[in-house]
């Protein structure tokens, strides 16, 4: 059975947000009374990764997933609950804890603007005390599965985003974490780089074993990597589970794609029709538990030259969760 490496109970992050008015009569009120009020960025949330997950740390703008990943990591401590990292208190931050985790920030650098990443990553090296041979291992290895032979050795200002990200996730691997905390890895890449950094990372943890908690707004790096998903909104978990249920779950319809060999005005009467292709292709949405009986009268009713039957992307899953959530009264995690 595999050993949890994540373990969170109840952790709860509570802002004080203070406020005014606009102008100047407001702004010398607040001198003497100020308003707050309480932001409650992470509410009570609980789960467990175990080695070797990866899992998905899906949610909008603001629902508290950066927070969760920087109190894990150790850069917040947080008001109340409980967490484990291999074995450790994150917000102690222990010396030893901080050699087996790392944390990506997309929108964060860690190598030196102006000189070569291979500097950096030198640097890296006295910093977590990676013996030479060890490091030179990691390095060779990084450097082959990323191909940054010729890119570590460029001043990084002088390397394109794509190309910095993918130097500045080697960078933060050369200690061999055990446990990677991923936010929005590949954010602003174009869809060759997101495909390979994808590839990577499936591979390290495959090579390595290493647990990775991952968010992002692509669906396709979720979709590719991720077979757990946790969904979080207004701090809360709304969703803790496979992908794929989610999309049962949450889903009330699928969608029919039938190519036709004959020419047909309207499929309206089989369901809501999605969109209509050059090449005859038509897609309809249909309920979920009308599927069969609707694919049987299309097959018995025209002539269908290839016919698939799709689940809906996962970002409209997503926003069902979301609706669902806010239409409670009284709004519970999902199990």
């Amino acid at each position: 059975m595999a050993q949890p490496v994540i373990e969170v109970r109840d952790l709860r992050k509570t802002y004080i947000v203070h406020e005014r008015e606009s102008g100047m009569m407001a702004a010398m009120r607040s001198l003497v009374n100020r308003k707050s009020r309480e932001v409650k960025a992470v509410d009570q949330v609980s789960f467990r990764i175990d080695e070797g997950e990866i899992v998905g740390f899906l949610g909008p703008n603001g629902a508290g997933k950066t927070t969760t990943l920087k109190m894990l990591s150790g850069l917040l401590h947080p008001t109340g609950g409980e967490a484990d990292v291999i074995g450790y208190v994150p917000w102690k931050r222990d010396r030893e804890f901080l050699r087996r985790i790392t944390l990506v920030m997309g929108q964060r650098n860690q190598l030196v603007w102006d000189i070569p990443a291979s500097d950096s990553y030198d640097l890296n090296r006295a910093i977590y005390r990676i013996p030479q041979d060890e490091f030179r291992r990691t390095l060779d290895e990084l450097i082959e599965l990323m191909e940054l032979a010729e890119l570590i050795k460029k001043p990084v200002r002088n390397l394109s985003l794509g190309e910095r990200m993918k130097c500045e996730i080697a960078g933060a691997l050369l200690h061999r974490p055990r446990v990677l905390f991923l936010d929005e890895p590949t954010i602003g890449l174009d869809v060759t780089m997101q495909r390979r950094i994808r590839t990577f990372l499936a591979e390290y943890n495959r090579r390595h074993g290493a647990a990775i908690m991952l968010t992002s707004h692509y669906m396709a790096d979720v979709e590719a990597l991720c077979r757990r998903v946790i969904v979080i909104h207004h701090g809360k978990v709304l969703y803790d589970g496979d992908l794929s249920q989610l999309v049962t779950r949450f889903s009330p319809h699928k969608t029919i794609v039938v190519k036709l060999l004959d020419e047909v005005s309207d499929l309206s009467g089989y369901g809501e029709v999605v969109r209509r292709d050059e090449d005859g292709s038509w897609a309809v949405r249909v309920a979920k538990a009308d599927t069969a009986q609707i694919t049987s009268r299309l097959l018995a009713d025209l002539q269908v030259s290839d016919l698939t039957i799709e689940d809906p992307p996962i970002e409209e899953v997503i926003e069902q969760v979301f609706s669902v959530e806010a239409s409670a009264p009284n709004p519970e995690p999902a199990a």
